[in-house]
């Protein structure tokens, strides 16, 4: 799925054919991918596990706008309180492993430090083919942590290498980004509501 294949004459026509592209590279995940995803979410969720978050450039805010809507919307009305970290976060930390180790360890030498056997990382990625995002999901992969890869184009390394691919079929960033934000959203209000009062639901706002 390419887009843009040619020059548009109106910002109208240019947002109508976009909004159309995200519509369908969302159609592209994998349901059953999405219900895997969402189980290791629920289950990190109610044994009291992290879960980690990073990415690069815009993935990095979606990491970080992860944090806000899986720990504090997905505790509203529940009973789950999920713990939940975004690994890009911390700048000071960031640009000190960046500067005396090298960028491409920034994500897996938090891991090392503070990540545990049944904890969750969640990697946001379009090329799904960053270093510093493989070399964290090849040692959460070895050492007992749940990984769940969000990737666009060709899905890079990621998408082999986690236990989940969330895999946008696009080569847009902006699009593949905005399936990426969607998602992160899907599933925390899908786990919202699950563990809320039934009759509260309409009540609330998701």
């Amino acid at each position: 799925m390419t887009f843009p294949e040619k020059t548009y004459g109106s910002v109208e026509d240019y947002t109508s054919d976009y909004f159309d592209k995200c519509a369908q590279a969302a159609r592209s995940v994998s349901g059953e991918a999405l219900d895997k995803a969402m189980k290791i979410l629920e289950t990190a969720y109610l044994g009291g596990h992290w879960v980690y978050a990073c990415g690069n450039g815009g993935s990095a805010s979606i990491a970080d706008h992860l944090t806000c809507d899986h720990g504090k919307c997905v505790r509203t009305d529940t009973p789950l309180m999920p713990r939940v970290m975004s690994l890009t976060a911390n700048v000071a930390m960031l640009t000190a492993i960046a500067n005396d180790i090298s960028y491409e360890d920034v994500y897996v030498y938090q891991l090392q430090g503070i990540a545990q056997a049944g904890d969750v990382l969640v990697t946001i990625s379009s090329s799904g083919d960053s270093e510093n995002i493989v070399r964290a999901l090849s040692w959460a992969r070895d050492n007992g942590v749940h990984t769940i890869a969000m990737s666009g184009f060709d899905g890079g390394r990621s998408k082999d290498l986690a236990d989940v691919a969330l895999h946008v079929d696009g080569d847009n960033y902006g699009i593949i980004e905005d399936v990426h934000q969607g998602l992160m959203h899907a599933l925390s209000q899908y786990i919202r509501q699950v563990h809320m009062d039934p009759a509260l639901i309409t009540e609330r706002k998701f």
